[in-house]
């Protein structure tokens, strides 16, 4: 266990480093809700340490560990709700400000001794439970905790997001800071916990937003880039294009094309022969395969290419809409039935194409000659290797 200087040392930098990293990178990338609850943390955890926990204020202090208590989870629920926009944005973002700031001077008011009636209801006991006698926050304050967990929990269920798990996670860090022995080096390691939890969860955000392409799920381009400066010096890179794409979107809409492209993608995750697919961009995808040539990839390439051909896509029926997009479940669908056909560029690493990028280029270059030959074919590089 460390000792009680070196907690001591440590509350005094932790809750900086931490609270001060948050709000530079929510400021810096316009991410409001990270710079509002690193925000509110930090004063949440500055009311207790020099009022709550002040004994020249015993009455008053206890008053705003339990209006503390009560509006940090209400705040973090209206958090975990609340869309991105600029933390002064025109719409939204001075609101907001508006009301966080206004909340010290509603406690400072619920403190006053003419409201003594609303004081204590923050220390009214709902039921007589031993259980929960031995601590420290008062039966709304758990209440008010509960009910927040649960609703950023059924949140995250509904809509799995790594932020909202953060705020759920920070939420529970915040209650143990709350509940912790005294107010002090502990409570405060707590909260900076809370706000590194929340830091932590937008850095991994956003490595998954450059990494990852948000509609399918795929790898994205900058994925693939690093992925094949790991490869060795013998691989395969496959180009695919969805034929025809621009005037399936111009016919049934852009919402109908990113059914397609999910439908694709799905095909292109579970392809076979070790092939690991990615968004290349638009309606174009790649598939590496390490170690192979491409004359080992080719068979696998085909099955794939004849298996979203037979797939097909149902269209929906006008009207109809889903509120997340998946692939059409082929059962349950009612719609026309659109053929949905790719081509495939293929090229392996050699002597004179050495370079990822030139690998690339001569798979895009095959992809070309696919397409003009009448699409809904694959074609190897170079031409002579065509199938």
């Amino acid at each position: 266990m460390a000792s009680p200087g070196a907690l001591s040392t440590l509350a005094h930098v932790y809750p900086y480093a931490v609270y001060g990293a948050g709000i530079l990178l929510g400021w810096q990338f316009r991410r409001s809700r990270l710079v509002f609850a690193v925000v509110l943390l930090a004063v949440v955890d500055w009311g207790l340490l020099h009022v709550a926990a002040n004994p020249a204020t015993p009455g008053s202090g206890r008053i705003v560990f339990n209006a503390a208590g009560v509006l940090l989870p209400l705040n973090f629920v209206i958090l975990a709700f609340m869309n991105e926009r600029g933390v002064f944005a025109p719409r939204g973002g001075l609101w907001r400000v508006v009301i966080l700031l206004a909340q010290p001077f509603l406690i400072a008011f619920i403190s006053q001794p003419a409201q003594a009636g609303v004081a204590a209801l923050l220390e009214h006991p709902f039921i007589d439970a031993g259980v929960i006698s031995g601590m420290r926050v008062t039966q709304p304050v758990l209440v008010a905790f509960s009910a927040a967990c649960l609703t950023v929990a059924t949140r995250l269920a509904r809509h799995p997001h790594r932020n909202e798990g953060a705020f759920l996670w920070a939420l529970l860090a915040a209650f143990l800071g709350l509940n912790a022995s005294h107010m002090g080096p502990v409570s405060t390691i707590y909260f900076a916990t809370a706000g590194l939890i929340l830091v932590v969860a937008f850095i991994q955000t956003s490595y998954a937003m450059a990494y990852r392409d948000e509609l399918t799920g795929l790898p994205a381009r900058r994925a693939l880039n690093e992925d094949l400066l790991k490869l060795g010096d013998r691989y395969t890179v496959a180009m695919l294009d969805v034929d025809r794409f621009k005037k399936f979107n111009d016919q049934y809409g852009h919402d109908a094309g990113d059914q397609v492209l999910c439908m694709v993608a799905s095909k292109l995750a579970n392809a076979s022969g070790g092939g690991k697919a990615f968004r290349y961009g638009g309606e174009e995808f790649a598939l590496i395969f390490p170690g192979k040539s491409a004359e080992d990839a080719i068979p696998h390439l085909e099955a794939l290419r004849k298996g979203i051909e037979a797939a097909g896509f149902i269209l929906r029926r006008s009207g109809t809409r889903r509120k997340k997009l998946k692939p059409p479940g082929p059962n349950k669908a009612t719609g026309k039935a659109v053929p949905v056909t790719i081509s495939i560029g293929v090229a392996e690493r050699t002597a004179r194409h050495a370079e990822p990028q030139q690998v690339i280029q001569a798979a895009d270059q095959a992809l070309y000659g696919a397409k003009r030959a009448g699409r809904n074919r694959l074609r190897a590089y170079p031409q002579a290797t065509a199938r």
